[in-house]
């Protein structure tokens, strides 16, 4: 077996096919923050909990950890570019994307395939991210709707089998 370092790992981690959301909130400012994600998680059915994580040198980790909610944005399999734009720096995220206002104030995106509007219940830093414990206050899933899935750091969509 090769030695374990962070490529090595991360190449591992990518044979894992996931879901794509955007995590969304607001600052106490007003300002949107929003960023893709896929290490999101479902936790426990009664209370309704769900994780996701965020790097600690991420910008928008404050916003995330002070603010009451945020959404989690499930997206749909014609959602790639939102996923593209919502994982590139230094632009306006939200310019020109369709959203409404959520719990808390955080964005819910239109035409995702499903969302998960959240309280922020719990925080635990471990390693380098912070894990984001949300108890759901409202979902609501698009039926029908194709999922966006990540695998090996590529985009794809549901095939059956």
């Amino acid at each position: 077996m090769p030695p374990m370092d962070s490529q090595h790992f991360r190449a591992a981690l990518g044979m894992f096919a996931t879901g794509v959301t955007i995590v969304t909130a607001r600052g106490a400012d007003g300002s949107l923050v929003g960023l893709t994600a896929n290490s999101f998680n479902s936790v426990s059915l009664s209370p309704p909990l769900v994780l996701w994580s965020l790097a600690m040198r991420a910008g928008s980790l404050p916003v995330f950890a002070r603010g009451s909610h945020y959404a989690i944005n499930i997206l749909a399999a014609d959602q790639m570019p939102l996923a593209q734009r919502f994982a590139t720096r230094d632009i306006d995220r939200f310019a020109g994307v369709a959203w409404r206002e959520g719990a808390g104030g955080a964005p819910v995106l239109d035409g995702v395939a499903a969302v998960f509007e959240c309280a922020n219940r719990s925080q635990y830093e471990e390693g380098d991210h912070i894990i984001f414990v949300g108890e759901v206050d409202r979902c609501e899933a698009r039926a029908g709707a194709q999922p966006l899935i990540f695998h090996g750091g590529r985009y794809f969509t549901e095939l059956p089998l």
